[in-house]
């Protein structure tokens, strides 16, 4: 069985390395994007399992992005999780708003991350 594919959308290089290496130890496969434009172009080419969307970024943020990939009938099955350093209630919120399937608040523990993207999964 091949391990399913997560996007991960990260401007900052060094936070998708590291969750690139607990993500890959906890059996899963990466594809990167660095912007919100990227993401939506990777998603739609390699259908990932699940979308790690991080909510600031330059060009397209986060949040449009997940707008646009849950409105885009190619996209919106995917399981979308928003992963921000913003973690007050309206953020919360507004994740729900955007169709994001999931929100958690950086920086996430990588058993935390690993667990959630398997219970996104499972409920798919």
């Amino acid at each position: 069985m091949t391990a399913p594919l997560v996007l991960l959308v990260d401007d900052n290089l060094d936070a998708r390395e590291m969750y690139a290496i607990y993500l890959a130890h906890a059996g899963f496969r990466l594809s990167e994007a660095s912007d919100g434009e990227s993401a939506i172009a990777i998603a739609r080419r390699d259908r990932p399992a699940v979308i790690l969307m991080d909510a600031t970024m330059p060009r397209m943020d986060g949040w449009e992005a997940a707008r646009l990939l849950k409105d885009d009938p190619n996209t919106k099955h995917i399981p979308l999780i928003m992963l921000t350093a913003h973690a007050f209630a309206e953020h919360r919120q507004r994740a729900e708003n955007v169709g994001a399937d999931a929100f958690l608040a950086k920086p996430v523990l990588p058993d935390a991350l690993a667990a959630e993207i398997r219970k996104v999964l499972a409920r798919a």
